[in-house]
């Protein structure tokens, strides 16, 4: 088994300088990096974990806390989970993916058994019972949502509230006056889905701002639910020439529900979405959407939890709580209504 000691001879340095090199812990000049990166390539060297966390008191391994929810659309969940792994890849931490339904438990076991040097918390509920656990740790934890207390702990989310009222300012502008907007399922909001409510207060708030008629729906997140859900709202609501939507499951179900219906956008119904661009080219998506930034969010939260984990500055500085503001992403899909609309 290749040794640090062997990459050290190989590169013609001394092992505790080939050490500082792979864990970071001390600069080194880019010529001395050089050669104990060639050295490494060259005898396939991998640090030996359990040495490493014995010497370091620590494992290199960042907990990830997601649940995949039956009320949830599981392609946008996996966008969270590979914006975090993939970034804490590029920063040399492997993940501990943990998916249990008690995750307040299965949180204390593996931050009181050392297992992870932190912790990275997926569909944050509004009042979480993780939280506290968390705050508890030794461990420093990063949140990707927003939670009603987010105190001691860096959170990251998108401002689902600004999102809510640029969808219908857009709108607005254009000369529209009765929006639809399609919304995650209600189950999401009961147990404690603050993004869905966030978005849908503010943009009845601005619909009310601008004498815009706003219909809110909750939709489905299963085919072919989703699709009845949405047929069904258009048939009530047939003044509707907007639609906004808060929901994978919808946005990936609405180009065949507007194709049955014999409409076409934008010259019958104006669309804005709230999705990532790579759901959109999964989906084969030509709506204009608000960026909702899963790998950014990911990156973000890693990025200020290694921070704390590696830097005694990081350590002690305030916690933060930041927001991505909203994008529009134009692909075409938004237009004034058509003539005669109500």
């Amino acid at each position: 088994m290749t040794t640090i000691g062997d990459v050290a001879r190989l590169a013609g340095v001394s092992r505790s300088t080939a050490s500082n090199v792979l864990s970071g812990k001390k600069s080194t000049s880019p010529e001395i990096q050089e050669r104990v990166r060639r050295a490494v390539e060259e005898l396939g060297y991998t640090p030996n974990a359990g040495a490493r966390a014995l010497a370091t008191a620590q494992t290199q391994v960042i907990g990830l806390l997601a649940q995949f929810f039956e009320d949830e659309f599981a392609p946008a969940m996996l966008q969270y989970i590979l914006g975090v792994s993939n970034t804490a890849r590029e920063l040399g931490y492997d993940i501990l993916l943990v998916s249990e339904p008690d995750g307040a438990r299965a949180l204390k076991r593996i931050t009181d058994s050392r297992m992870v040097d932190g912790v990275v918390l997926l569909n944050v509920a509004d009042r979480d019972d993780r939280l506290e656990v968390l705050r508890a740790a030794e461990q420093p934890g990063a949140l990707v949502g927003l939670p009603a207390d987010p105190r001691h702990l860096d959170v990251f989310d998108l401002d689902f509230a600004e999102a809510g009222r640029l969808m219908v300012e857009h709108l607005a502008r254009l000369g529209h006056r009765e929006l639809l907007l399609v919304s995650q399922p209600e189950h999401v909001v009961e147990r404690g889905g603050a993004y869905v409510w966030r978005l849908a207060d503010a943009a009845a708030e601005e619909a009310e701002l601008r004498d815009v008629r706003l219909h809110a729906i909750f939709g489905s997140s299963h085919q072919p639910d989703v699709g009845r859900d949405l047929h069904a709202a258009l048939d009530a609501h047939p003044g509707v020439t907007g639609l906004l939507v808060n929901n994978e499951a919808a946005a990936a179900a609405l180009p065949a529900v507007l194709r049955e219906r014999g409409l076409t956008s934008p010259q019958d119904m104006s669309v804005i979405g709230r999705y990532s661009d790579e759901f959109a080219r999964t989906f084969s998506l030509p709506f204009s959407s608000i960026e909702s930034a899963p790998d950014r969010l990911g990156q973000m939260a890693v990025r200020q939890l290694v921070r704390r984990i590696e830097s005694a500055a990081g350590r002690t500085e305030p916690h933060v709580v930041r927001f991505i503001s909203p994008e529009l992403v134009d692909r075409g899909s938004t237009a004034a209504p058509p003539t005669g609309a109500r």
